[in-house]
């Protein structure tokens, strides 16, 4: 069994689902989610197999669900705002105990949250086994712009940089007593992303200039190309494949 390291989502492990080129996970989860999406708000067993079926993918990852299931708290928001579309919706309305909420509010209410849900599993799936660099090249191997893929690579190189700049600040204004406690902080705290800011620009300028000095014209170099086989190709398009399949018989049934 592998152990988590590195990136806050990535877990180090060796199962099929690891061993995936970048692009196919990516492309598997587009699709998956796309027919998530597609899918009528009523069908409530086809849910029930896309929720079957991204289990199965987690599983065959062998990332520990527990280290999975504490990065679904990203999906917070988005159950609050289910969880109250009931109360707030209009049309009419049904009595549940002791409650009178609206038809169409839990109807919405239902197919928010279990497509964002299913949505957030997926991508956690891909995250979890992916490097984030990987991530990239696989977004470079789909022909995404060149200039995009860039920013998302430099994104995800300096973000520990920054968020480590952010930390150090965060001791130094501590250990000179200052305490966020109350809105009379908040020009400090301003003060100090905007020098994050002007220091995340310089070291932005730096590493350009460093770059440009090395013969950059603007397009990096891809030092290892991602290959597939078969087989890869065969394992990535099961998941959509079955939504796909689960989604054509709901609709024509």
């Amino acid at each position: 069994m592998g152990a988590g390291h590195g990136h806050h989502l990535h877990f180090h492990g060796h199962s099929p689902v690891h061993h995936l080129p970048a692009h196919l996970k990516l492309l598997a989860l587009v699709g998956f989610v796309l027919t998530i999406v597609l899918t009528p708000r009523t069908a409530f067993p086809a849910y029930a197999v896309y929720l079957l079926l991204v289990l199965v993918a987690q599983r065959a990852s062998r990332v520990p669900f527990g280290y999975f299931a504490k990065r679904m708290v990203v999906e917070v928001p988005f159950v609050l705002f289910a969880l109250l579309m009931p109360f707030v919706a209009t049309g009419p309305r049904v009595d549940v105990g002791p409650l009178r909420l609206s038809e169409h509010g839990l109807v919405g209410g239902f197919a928010l949250l279990a497509k964002g849900t299913l949505g957030v599993m997926a991508s956690l799936v891909l995250a979890t086994t992916t490097e984030p660099r990987h991530v990239v090249a696989g977004l470079e191997r789909l022909r995404l712009p060149g200039q995009l893929v860039q920013i998302m690579g430099f994104m995800v190189r300096y973000l520990e940089v920054v968020t480590g700049e952010l930390s150090r600040m965060k001791v130094a204004r501590e250990s000179r007593g200052f305490r966020a406690t109350s809105v009379r902080a908040w020009p400090v705290l301003a003060t100090t992303a905007g020098a994050l800011f002007i220091r995340s620009y310089e070291r932005g300028e730096r590493a350009h200039l460093a770059m440009l000095s090395r013969g950059y014209t603007g397009s990096l170099p891809v030092t290892h190309p991602a290959t597939a086989t078969p087989a890869q190709w065969r394992l990535a398009g099961m998941l959509p494949a079955a939504a796909l399949a689960t989604l054509l018989v709901v609709v024509t049934r």
